[in-house]
């Protein structure tokens, strides 16, 4: 496909008005979007079509907010967090940088592999890959991969990507929550990501997860790499205290710009157990402004309370980051590892034509006690980098900090 002057200029007229009209606010980070389009507009509808896409993502992502990017349904260019369910952590390698695989989660095509966190990245597709070059793939095909492995072997692995089920969130869905009995005392939970809207699925794989770590009496919660997702995450934050207990908040542009008091916002607080009750939930909530506020479920005392470790890094996202503010707040949990992005707004989706999706924040988050995340992250207590050479040793540094800081509590 080839596109006119005119399909471009169609395009990207489109994409203005909707940061225009649908960004929760393009202001936010001080950019001035009327400037940013006057300076380029004629730059980018000069482009051919490969570079086209490139220069509207690079217009749109001077907005530097979380959830926005332009590219084409064709779900190319997906990086590997979404497409292999494996984030990378830049490393000194002989002087040089290269591309260290961290969280590889269970389930997902690069620990299907046969990649684990400490291999690194030399070659995809038999090119080179450094930083700050990203990792990218096309979804649905499959990919080779060539990798060092801990101990200096060298290995091509084949990675084969699934088919996404939506094009507008090409994300692979490892396994969401597996576990671990550390000791007796202590249970490990990880959670990679929280899948679906609503999140009734992964709610009943936490519960799965709490009842197989039944008797410890502390918890480790791994929330490193977790991509975020739907409102799933509220199972989990329900699991740290025994009562209702306000979380947080979205809020739409329109109640900001309107005025709201956070007490009267719609509530929510209940993952429906069946996905019957979808129906209810939908009729509930069709015809109310989306600014929601989230209540814990109430789900009793555990005997872990109070004696909770989350982990967390530079790639704890989302759904993720609102799980640890809402633990650091209300001191349910220590916090340990490495800041995470700050990437916390609700995002859409929109069909610009040709293909072309453009992917819009329409919400903000804010914690209960008033905190916007986005671009400000939870900094942990206790800050520990992932260290390769103790991976080698078969020591994770991070894990180690974190059972030390339980036994403690």
């Amino acid at each position: 496909m080839t596109l006119t002057l005119d399909d471009r200029t169609k395009i990207f007229d489109k994409v203005c008005r909707l940061v225009a009209t649908k960004h929760f606010d393009p202001a936010m980070n001080g950019a001035d979007w009327n400037s940013l389009v006057r300076d380029r507009r004629d730059h980018i509808l000069a482009c051919t079509d490969e570079a086209f896409e490139k220069e509207v993502h690079k217009l749109v992502c001077e907005l530097k907010t979380s959830h926005t990017g332009f590219r084409h349904a064709g779900m190319r260019n997906i990086p590997a967090r979404h497409a292999i369910n494996a984030t990378l952590q830049r490393v000194g390698v002989n002087g040089s940088e290269r591309w260290m695989f961290q969280d590889v989660h269970r389930g997902g095509p690069a620990f299907v592999a046969g990649i684990r966190p400490g291999d690194l990245l030399l070659e995809c597709g038999g090119r080179e890959v450094r930083p700050p070059h990203d990792l990218t793939f096309s979804v649905g095909e499959s990919a080779k991969l060539l990798v060092e492995k801990l101990h200096g072997e060298v290995q091509e692995v084949k990675v084969q990507l699934p088919m996404p089920k939506s094009q507008k969130h090409p994300v692979t869905a490892p396994q969401a929550v597996t576990t671990e009995r550390l000791s007796d005392e202590i249970g490990l939970l990880r959670v990679a990501m929280f899948p679906g809207a609503i999140g009734i699925d992964v709610a009943k794989d936490i519960d799965r997860g709490i009842d197989a770590l039944n008797g410890c009496h502390r918890l480790i919660v791994d929330l490193r790499g977790n991509t975020g997702g739907g409102i799933g995450g509220l199972r989990l934050m329900s699991y740290l205290t025994p009562g209702k207990l306000e979380v947080g908040y979205s809020l739409t542009r329109k109640r900001r710009e309107r005025g709201y008091r956070r007490e009267e916002l719609t509530r929510f607080g209940r993952i429906p157990s069946h996905k019957s009750t979808l129906l209810w939930l939908v009729a509930r909530y069709a015809f109310v402004e989306k600014s929601i506020l989230v209540v814990t479920e109430g789900l009793g005392n555990q005997p872990f309370h109070r004696r909770v470790v989350l982990m967390v890094n530079e790639h704890t996202a989302s759904a993720g980051e609102m799980v640890s503010a809402f633990a650091e707040e209300n001191n349910l949990a220590i916090i340990v590892g490495t800041k995470t992005p700050g990437r916390l707004l609700s995002g859409s989706a929109y069909k610009v034509g040709h293909g072309y999706i453009l992917g819009l924040p329409v919400a903000a988050y804010m914690t209960w006690q008033g905190r916007m995340l986005e671009n400000n992250g939870i900094v942990p207590k206790f800050s520990v980098e992932l260290s390769r050479d103790s991976l080698r040793e078969g020591r994770d540094t991070q894990l180690d900090t974190a059972v030390e800081v339980a036994k403690a509590l």
